[in-house]
């Protein structure tokens, strides 16, 4: 009985592991894909029913996501993360905490912020979608 406690915690840690693997690794295509405008990507991270929020209190579907990068009036050109932490990770949903500077234009206007950024990622058939993303400026 214990081999199999021991063996089930070892089996749902390493589960664990491999999950935390695969949502940095979304986080970075994600980045890759807002600064490439790599729609394929796009598509697939976010979720249907995604709320990108932003610092200024905006805040986007998808649908807005992709006509603002079609006509130009959001382009990022970099972001740089530091101190990203998996707050909370199942087999359905994650929160994470990133802090990042931005770098873009906004309406041709370039911006440079540095923000504090709330995710939570949900699992689906397809892999870990950004379901909400809301971010505060940071001084």
């Amino acid at each position: 009985m214990f081999f199999l406690i021991v063996l089930f915690f070892t089996g749902s840690v390493a589960l664990a592991q491999v999950d935390s693997i695969i949502l940095k690794e979304a986080m970075s295509q994600l980045d890759n894909a807002l600064i490439n405008k790599d729609e394929k990507t796009l598509e697939m991270i976010l979720h249907d029913e995604v709320s990108f929020g932003h610092s200024t209190g905006w805040a986007q579907t998808k649908k807005q996501v992709f006509e603002d990068f079609k006509s130009g009036k959001l382009v990022y050109l970099k972001f740089e993360n530091s101190r990203a932490a998996i707050v909370a990770l199942n087999d359905q949903y994650a929160t994470v905490r990133v802090n990042t500077n931005a770098e873009g234009t906004l309406n041709g206007n370039p911006f440079s912020l540095k923000m504090h950024v709330l995710q939570v990622w949900i699992k689906s058939k397809i892999g870990w979608q950004l379901l909400a993303r809301q971010s505060a400026k940071l001084s």
